[in-house]
């Protein structure tokens, strides 16, 4: 029992700090897409101007931030859906079924494999913008808030901190729900020992009947 409520305590602290980083992914990848009029960064590239210093911009595919915001939707959903169901159980002194924790175990692997496209997606996509932003600023930091492509209208005075933090929410999620794929993968396993416990029992209990009575039989004879 203690180890149940260790199992299902840590879960339940797993699933809110991943509810919170979640919205790390959200909220600052759906501000960018405001500010940047639809369009995507990441992956992103285009030339430099000389005549006016505007740059020229050759649009990623939107899909790249779509599927972020996506990822970062599935995971605050799935963390609130489970917060409140585990949190149920442990009020009831409960603990899931076998088949919710089998359920538990291919979610986890599942979301922490979308989480991982997410992350590298985001990373190469960023380096491949900011390798153009450095060669005209010193670093891609310090070319946000600079006028650089009128054309488009794009505001890009927190592209930077934004990408940055969109990043930081997908790699630390993604550690996160790792971890929460080995405590369902526990559960599961500790399932399947009480399982096995059980149907050990059983013949057990089985051959002691089967001995009793022949015993019984042997002395009625």
């Amino acid at each position: 029992m203690a180890l149940t409520n260790i199992l299902l305590l840590s879960q339940i602290s797993g699933y809110v700090v991943a509810l919170v980083l979640s919205l790390c992914i959200i909220i600052p990848m759906s501000l960018h897409e405001d500010e940047f009029r639809g369009h995507c960064l990441l992956f992103s590239t285009g030339t430099w101007q000389e005549s006016d210093g505007q740059f020229v911009v050759n649009w990623a595919s939107q899909a790249y931030c779509n599927y972020t915001i996506f990822v970062g939707l599935m995971l605050l959903l799935t963390s609130a859906v489970q917060i409140y169901r585990l949190s149920l159980l442990m009020y009831r002194g409960e603990d899931s079924s076998f088949l919710s924790a089998f359920i538990d175990v291919v979610s986890s692997i599942f979301l922490t494999t979308i989480t991982l496209i997410a992350a590298i997606i985001i990373t190469l996509g960023f380096m491949t913008w900011c390798q153009c932003m450095t060669k005209r600023f010193p670093s891609c930091e310090l070319a946000a808030g600079n006028d650089i492509d009128k054309a488009d209208g794009i505001d890009t005075t927190g592209f930077h901190i934004e990408l940055a933090a969109v990043q930081f929410g997908t790699w630390t999620s993604l550690s996160i729900w790792v971890g929460l794929s080995v405590f369902a993968v526990l559960k599961l396993l500790r399932y399947h020992q009480l399982e096995n416990m059980k149907v050990s029992m059983y013949r057990e209990r089985q051959r002691l009947i089967e001995a009793a009575r022949s015993n019984e039989i042997q002395e009625s004879t």
